[in-house]
């Protein structure tokens, strides 16, 4: 049905997910239908238990998701994919802030959770981290309140490559991160502040490919389960971004290169 893996997709998912074993009285789901499951899920943002009969009872849609988060499945087949298909020429940093979903009072522990508050209510920002060709990279969480340079190093830290060139907004014009991109040997594409006192000159050519990130920010929130926050805990929400970004590096096109 509409917005279930293709066979081009599910040919490039399909080693890359563990095996499920099951028991003689109770034998495992086939992958393919759960993981199909659990995308309906995230496209649509609706509670796990209305999750479509078609799919598999929903407890166990969302246990093997959850199963599969606690060991890592998702963020290491999202990072396998994206290592596959990367242009590291250079890499763009970008944040965006998601509205999470309604929660009072406010909670012990949810500034662990990546929760923050603003006039608008529960956000949480997200840090993106993208390659030449607007793949996803990695994603790390801040309460929405954060900013954007505060978490720089901790989403640099998850590149596996380092890129030529580093683009970011003003947002990340600080002496601290040009000089760790300097001591990297890579070079930093970013404006200046207009507070700075003396502007430092920057590529505006190569800056122009940072619209790229912007546009894959745009693809995620597609999604209804990351454009809002439904997810109380961080790791679930990342998961889902991670998903999220699998079935964005899955499109037909991309499935071309024969990975």
């Amino acid at each position: 049905s509409r917005g279930d893996l293709s066979e081009a997709e599910w040919r490039l998912l399909k080693d890359l997910l563990p095996a499920e074993r099951g028991r003689k009285s109770r034998p495992a789901q086939d992958n393919r239908k759960i993981v199909n499951g659990i995308l309906w899920r995230i496209r649509t943002g609706a509670p796990w238990r209305d999750v479509p009969e078609k799919y598999g009872k929903w407890m166990t849609v969302y246990q093997r998701f959850r199963r599969w988060s606690e060991a890592g499945v998702w963020e290491a087949v999202a990072s396998t994919l994206a290592g596959a298909m990367a242009d590291n020429k250079h890499h763009s940093v970008d944040s965006t802030t998601f509205g999470a979903m309604s929660r009072q009072p406010a909670q012990k522990g949810d500034r662990e959770q990546a929760f923050g508050r603003s006039r608008g209510g529960f956000t949480c920002k997200v840090h993106c981290l993208s390659d030449a060709k607007g793949i996803p990279l990695a994603f790390h969480l801040t309460p929405g309140e954060a900013a954007d340079c505060a978490a720089f190093e901790d989403i640099y830290a998850l590149a596996e490559v380092k890129p030529g060139h580093l683009l970011a907004d003003k947002g990340y014009d600080a002496n601290a991160i040009r000089d760790k991109l300097k001591a990297d040997g890579v070079r930093a594409t970013i404006p200046s502040k207009s507070n700075r006192i003396k502007p430092i000159r920057w590529n505006k050519a190569i800056y122009r490919e940072r619209n790229r990130i912007e546009r894959m920010i745009g693809h995620l929130k597609v999604n209804r389960a990351v454009a809002t926050r439904y997810d109380k805990l961080a790791k679930s929400f990342l998961d889902a971004l991670h998903i999220a970004a699998i079935r964005n590096v899955c499109e037909p096109q991309l499935c071309k290169q024969g990975l």
